[in-house]
């Protein structure tokens, strides 16, 4: 008869693997009646834990730690993310991976971008290896697709706000209210010919219709410029020096994130305009970027930490508490002023 497995634990329990593995590990994330309940089951079961072969998992190769979650080794959550070169994503990680480390968890990170240059479908890879839950950070061509990796394992969608199948968690900062912040912020000052270099995606088009809308409440819809962009730096410098090379040019611009702000800010030198005398600017995500002095960037600051603090929480709830509808949450965004804003000269 062969000995009782980590598996065996968990269907007893009626909890996952993953959470038996936490609670072997000691780990305080674990609710006390579900801790009770595996413990419970391991000794109806006689489970025993293979000391040696736990003790060989933490200097194993990297091959056999990519595989490991499967086998019972420590639970690995895969964060399957858009685009690595946008620095907003950093602080997201950072406070993803504090909570994730703290529950004994391990963070195996893939490059969507790449995948999708391939031909392979994003998620694959992570999957291929045995992830035990899924976090998806940015926007992705397919949301819907996840449907069926949240029928094997918990998925959170962290950072955006596009369609989700049910059962997806999703965590994200208040797109709208943000442009809001910014556009009211912009218009206080005096200014009245505001540009706005829009984005993509979900979270794009939140920001566009919200500064569209805060103008059109001013009386101002007729004095307000969308110019689309690609959320690059290039793409803000390309944008920018269109709409600061019009005869009627904005006195203020609003970029849709502070990759694009830094083109805007580029266009503006070149085309010999001062910031903020002659033209104010305005970024969105408060990434380190925004905080070189030699920038200092007014932005809007989008919790970054928060939501992936937040992303990681909703993820070890579903690991005790499968099923159920899926939650939302809006990290509360907040403006901060710097340099590069002023009163129209």
């Amino acid at each position: 008869m062969r000995p009782p497995t980590i598996r065996d634990v968990a269907e007893r329990a009626g909890v996952s693997k993953s959470l038996v593995s936490l609670v072997l590990r000691g780990s305080g994330q674990v609710r006390p009646e579900k801790r009770e309940a595996v413990l419970r089951a391991a000794r109806e079961l006689g489970y025993r834990p293979n000391a040696a072969a736990r003790s060989l998992s933490e200097q194993r190769t990297l091959p056999q730690a990519l595989g490991s979650a499967r086998a019972g080794g420590t639970p690995m959550v895969g964060v399957l993310l858009d685009d690595l070169r946008n620095p907003w994503f950093v602080d997201l990680l950072d406070g993803l991976n504090s909570l994730l480390h703290a529950g004994g968890l391990r963070m195996l990170l893939a490059d969507a971008r790449l995948s999708r240059r391939t031909g392979q479908d994003p998620a694959d890879p992570l999957l291929d290896l045995g992830v035990d839950g899924l976090v998806v950070v940015g926007t992705l061509p397919e949301p819907a697709a996840l449907g069926t990796v949240a029928d094997r394992m918990p998925v959170v969608l962290a950072g955006t706000r596009e369609p989700v199948p049910p059962g997806v968690d999703q965590v994200a900062g208040d797109d709208e209210r943000g442009a809001r912040l910014v556009t009211e912020h912009l218009i206080g000052l005096g200014h009245r010919r505001i540009a706005h270099l829009a984005g993509y995606g979900a979270v794009g088009e939140l920001r566009r219709r919200s500064f569209e809308a805060a103008m059109r409440e001013r009386g101002l819809a007729d004095r307000a410029v969308v110019e689309t962009g690609d959320m690059t730096e290039e793409g803000g410098y390309r944008a920018a020096v269109r709409l600061l090379s019009r005869p009627d040019r904005p006195t203020a611009v609003f970029a849709v994130n502070d990759i694009t702000c830094v083109g805007a800010l580029s266009a503006a030198g070149e085309l010999g305009l001062r910031v903020p005398h002659d033209v104010s600017v305005v970024g969105y995500d408060n990434t380190s970027i925004s905080r070189l002095r030699h920038l200092w960037l007014t932005t809007v600051d989008n919790a970054g930490h928060e939501v992936g603090r937040r992303a990681a929480r909703f993820l070890l709830d579903r690991f005790e508490r499968a099923g159920g509808e899926g939650r939302l949450h809006l990290a509360a965004p907040t403006l901060e002023i710097r340099g590069t804003t002023a009163p129209p000269s």
